[in-house]
């Protein structure tokens, strides 16, 4: 199964990123992006891809130790940016040193549960909101109105896995179906920096 961790933003939050995004899919152009879709709104933490369900049981305890040593932290959905010239995203701003930590911590959670994991970068927190068909969409249209975008507080409070079901039907413009597998609860006093899982 395809699989990865996440924060996932609460409904409330989530609401407030759909009245940006309507007003997104009315500029010219839109229809040159594949958007994403409500319900696979999410901010990934560590991409594991397809897992061995023999895996399964070391990798939730793996990710349970990961939320269990980090507190709580308060996020929120900001801005806008994009990936080159075809992924456009929404950022987030709060505290991005825990967000960046709980990343590496399910990172090293998999990798403690032997799941072979892409080369380490430097994580950055975003929410992925549409892909361009092709190398010539103009972003900027779409960047000038999520600059204004400051979504509303909220503590993160879980860390998610969440299984990723790819499209099979053939039907043109089919989503990814986003499947919750599994959720442990940030527990940690807050101050310490120790990467481990476990």
């Amino acid at each position: 199964m395809r699989l990865f961790a996440a924060v996932l933003p609460p409904p409330e939050q989530l609401a407030e990123l759909t009245h940006v995004v309507d007003r997104l899919h009315r500029l010219p152009g839109a229809d040159g992006l594949r958007w994403t879709s409500r319900p696979g709104w999410h901010l990934t933490l560590a991409f594991m891809g397809e897992v061995d369900e023999e895996r399964l049981p070391e990798l939730r305890v793996r990710l349970a130790r990961a939320a269990h040593r980090t507190p709580p932290f308060p996020l929120r959905l900001h801005g806008g940016g994009h990936f080159g010239r075809r992924a456009l995203w929404t950022g987030v701003a709060g505290d991005l040193d825990e967000l960046r930590l709980l990343a590496e911590r399910a990172d090293a959670a998999a990798r403690r549960a032997g799941i072979p994991m892409d080369e380490h970068r430097r994580y950055q927190g975003h929410l992925t909101l549409g892909r361009g068909r092709t190398d010539h969409v103009d972003l900027r249209p779409f960047l000038d109105v999520l600059d204004g975008f400051e979504g509303t507080r909220w503590q993160v409070a879980e860390l998610a896995l969440v299984r990723s079901n790819l499209p099979v039907s053939g039907v043109p413009g089919e989503q990814p179906r986003y499947e919750r597998v599994g959720g442990w609860p940030l527990e940690g006093a807050g101050g310490g920096r120790d990467v481990r899982a476990g």
